[in-house]
């Protein structure tokens, strides 16, 4: 039993805390590269799979996006949706300052601090979704709504077309 707890992400414990039902999976990871690369490995699908995006907006506020793994945010419209005029991408070196969590192993549930968080609106069209797990080789996968309601997030289109 012990070893178990040792085992659990802050992510986890903050799912546990809110009896929200997950499912961890793990795999080995020597190297994250990205999103797809981990996804074609597990034969997992790109639409259902998020990878979690931090950006800083121009009144200095950090904002997180989460994305299906094949897509690209779109800069103007995640900006609209966090009312900010523009954003751009924090610098990989700044991830664990800002979120508590490394490249690869970013999930949007239970940051340093709670940021204002966006999904992109495909998230509702699927039963679960599987999002980084808080460190590297473990996957959260979960039902949406319990993921935007843990996060405290909103869902608009955030990608380009």
């Amino acid at each position: 039993m012990a070893k178990e707890k040792e085992n659990k992400t802050n992510a986890m414990r903050i799912l546990d805390k809110n009896k929200i039902n997950y499912e961890v999976n793990t795999y080995e990871c020597d190297e994250f590269i990205d999103g797809v690369h981990i996804a074609d490995m597990l034969g997992q699908p790109y639409e259902s799979t998020f990878k979690t995006l931090v950006t800083e907006g121009k009144s200095k506020n950090y904002y997180v996006f989460a994305i299906p793994i094949a897509l690209e945010l779109d800069m103007k419209k995640a900006a609209k949706a966090v009312g900010e005029k523009s954003i751009e991408m924090v610098h990989v070196k700044d991830i664990n300052a800002v979120t508590g969590y490394i490249r690869g192993g970013c999930t949007p549930i239970g940051m340093k601090k709670q940021y204002k968080t966006v999904y992109h609106s495909t998230i509702k069209d699927f039963d679960k979704v599987i999002v980084s797990g808080g460190k590297l080789g473990t996957q959260i996968i979960l039902a949406p709504d319990d993921l935007i309601k843990v996060t405290r997030a909103d869902v608009c289109d955030i990608v380009k077309d």
